[in-house]
């Protein structure tokens, strides 16, 4: 996914990202897109990652001047950056499950609790750290970001143990919650906007193959320390009241 050739491909498919839509005065805004996930904690609160988070923006920086049309490039907002660990519901289908179980939410945070307490169990009190890292670009029908690779087999075990226990929950399944077992790790950078007939695709997927040789050999490690239930509006921000299920995944 991060090879020259692999961006030559995906750029020929990109789409414009229906998540960000112009205003009145022709600026992108996000626009409602509501649902639960589970993420690591978004940059402006991730402290033991604040090494990492200040290169990936300057890497946003570089990424946003590419394109010559402003409009090609949507950024989300750095303070936003995060991993998602397991998406839970968005949308329609969270809109349809609200409508349908006036509870949904109440019982959702219930059952996220219970399977967070499930997985600290499973794990053992010297749970050694969780490191990942930036293998390079990556670019998605709809956005552009970076993927993730683990330090070693452990590290990917631990998530996928982890996802594991969240999408085989039958108490989740039945809230409505689907199985998501495709996982590609990666921080969303940005999303695609207006998507000019006169792109030249061949000359941006060279660009974005050169600076995808530019992400520094020496850059911190990615440190997977926690998991919480959040909830998005739209792209943007994702919150939790204090009270919300949060999982400490290695010490």
């Amino acid at each position: 996914m991060t090879l020259p050739e692999a961006y030559r491909s995906q750029v020929q498919h990109i789409q414009e990202s229906s998540k960000f839509q112009p205003d009145a005065a022709g600026l992108r805004q996000p626009v409602p897109f509501p649902g639960y996930t589970l993420i690591t904690p978004p940059a402006v609160e991730a402290t033991e990652n604040s090494a990492f988070y200040a290169q990936l923006q300057s890497y946003q920086q570089q990424l946003l001047q590419l394109s010559a049309n402003r409009d090609l490039i949507v950024p989300v907002p750095n303070t936003s950056f995060h991993l998602t660990l397991a998406d839970l519901i968005w949308d329609s289908a969270y809109r349809h499950v609200c409508e349908e179980n006036p509870k949904f939410e109440e019982e959702l945070r219930s059952c996220i609790a219970d399977i967070f307490q499930d997985y600290q169990e499973s794990i053992t009190a010297d749970s050694q750290p969780i490191y990942w890292q930036v293998l390079g670009l990556i670019v998605m029908p709809r956005a552009i970001g970076v993927c993730l690779v683990p330090q070693d087999e452990r590290c990917y075990e631990q998530v996928i143990k982890f996802r594991r226990t969240v999408y085989q929950n039958s108490q989740l399944m039945a809230l409505g919650i689907e199985q998501h077992y495709h996982f590609t790790a990666h921080i969303t950078l940005a999303y695609f906007g207006e998507i000019s007939p006169e792109l030249d695709r061949t000359n941006f997927s060279t660009q974005l193959s050169e600076l995808n040789q530019q992400w520094p050999l020496n850059s911190p490690d990615f440190f997977i320390d926690r998991v919480e239930l959040r909830k998005f509006d739209d792209m943007t921000s994702y919150n939790r009241q204090p009270d919300w299920p949060s999982l400490v995944i290695s010490h």
